[in-house]
C-alpha cells in the first residue's frame, strides 16, 4: 500500500459527520493496545476541525482512513499533535507517517515559535518522531500544564506516573524545539544508530514499571481486570501503535 493512494487534508466543517466515527476508533485502538489515551467527545473533534487545527485522510475510492488534532498547552508555548489514528483496513502501510507529517507542518505554521513534543509508549512512533527532528527528553522538558497532564488519568499507567511525581512513566517523551534542534537527518540517523540500545531501555523501564504495578493495589477498573485475570501488564511492544 502506498501513502499515494490516500488524499491527507486539513479538516473542515465538511468533515464533521466523521466525529463519532474517529472517536470510536481512537476509543477500541488504546483499548486494544491495553493503554490509554485522554477521551474526547465528538463536539471535541468538530471543534478542532472547525478550528482548522486537525488533518483527517481518505482512501482513493472515499473512505475514512486516519486522523490527527493540535493541541497547545502553556499559553501557546507547546502544540501536542494528539490523536493520531488509523482505520484498521489503511495500517501499517505508511499513511500514519504520512499524517504526523502532515501536522507536523501545520502545527509550525499555525505556531512557528512552539515547541513540538509528544508522549509515545514505542519504538514505532519514536521512529516517525525522529524523522521529523524531534529528540528525546525528560519530562521535566515537556509542559507542565496541569490541564496536559489531567488527560493521563484514563491511563491504565497513571498511578504510576503519579508515584513518580510526573517525572517518569511508560511513555517516552520527545521534543522539537524550533530555536533549538537538529536536523531531521541527524535525529533520524541517531534513532536509526540507537534503535537497538533504545529497545532494551524501554524493556527495562517496562520490568521495573511492572514491578511497581504488582507491589500496588489496582484501583482502576482497567487494572483491577487484569489482577482478577491473574494477567501481568503486557510488554512495550505490546503498547506500538499498529499502524
Amino acid at each position: 500500500m502506498q501513502t499515494q493512494q490516500f488524499q491527507i487534508l486539513v479538516a473542515n466543517e465538511s468533515h464533521m459527520s466523521f466525529a463519532q466515527i474517529i472517536v470510536d476508533e481512537m476509543e477500541a485502538s488504546a483499548k486494544a493496545r491495553g493503554t490509554g489515551i485522554a477521551k474526547r467527545t465528538p463536539e471535541y473533534i468538530q471543534e478542532k476541525m472547525r478550528e482548522g487545527k486537525s488533518v483527517i485522510a481518505f482512501s482513493h475510492d472515499g473512505f475514512w482512513a486516519g486522523f490527527c488534532y493540535i493541541e497547545t498547552w502553556s499559553h501557546e508555548e507547546y502544540v501536542a499533535n494528539s490523536g493520531l489514528i488509523v482505520a484498521p483496513a489503511y495500517r501499517k502501510g505508511g499513511l500514519a507517517r504520512a499524517i504526523k507529517k502532515k501536522i507536523f507542518e501545520l502545527s509550525r505554521q499555525k505556531y512557528p515559535e512552539a515547541k513540538i513534543f509528544g508522549l509515545t509508549t514505542g519504538l514505532a512512533v519514536m521512529k516517525i518522531n525522529s524523522e521529523l527532528g524531534y529528540e528525546p527528553v525528560t519530562y521535566s522538558e515537556l509542559t507542565q500544564d496541569e490541564a496536559f497532564w489531567a488527560g493521563c488519568k484514563s491511563c491504565v499507567n497513571y498511578e504510576i506516573l503519579m508515584s513518580k511525581d510526573r517525572k517518569n512513566c511508560l511513555c517516552t517523551g520527545m521534543l522539537y524545539d524550533p530555536k533549538d534542534h537538529y536536523e531531521p537527518q541527524e535525529t533520524k540517523e541517531f534513532f536509526e544508530k540507537k534503535s537497538k540500545v533504545l529497545e532494551r531501555l524501554l524493556r527495562f523501564k517496562q520490568r521495573l514499571l511492572d514491578v511497581l504495578v504488582q507491589k500496588k493495589e489496582p484501583k482502576n477498573k482497567e487494572l483491577k481486570e487484569l489482577k482478577q485475570a491473574g494477567a501481568r501488564p503486557k510488554s512495550i511492544l505490546h503498547y506500538f501503535f499498529n499502524f
